[in-house]
């Protein structure tokens, strides 16, 4: 289960199925450097989504794998 404490590539790594997810946020940071430093939460953040409906809408794709 995803907190929002995962660095994104990390979670783009494990979970390709979540690079969807991320851009149906309108989140295409997976590829770029920020992407190794900031969590899901950071990121999520500093583009002014909702944090929880993120990780929300990862986890059910990480758990229908």
């Amino acid at each position: 289960m995803l907190t929002g404490a995962e660095k994104i590539t990390d979670v783009v790594e494990k979970y390709p199925q979540t690079v969807e997810v991320f851009q149906k946020y309108g989140m295409h940071c997976f590829g770029c450097m920020a992407a190794r430093f900031e969590n899901v939460e950071q990121g999520a953040t500093a583009h002014g989504i909702d944090v929880p409906s993120l990780i929300k809408d990862l986890n059910k794709v990480v758990e229908n794998q």
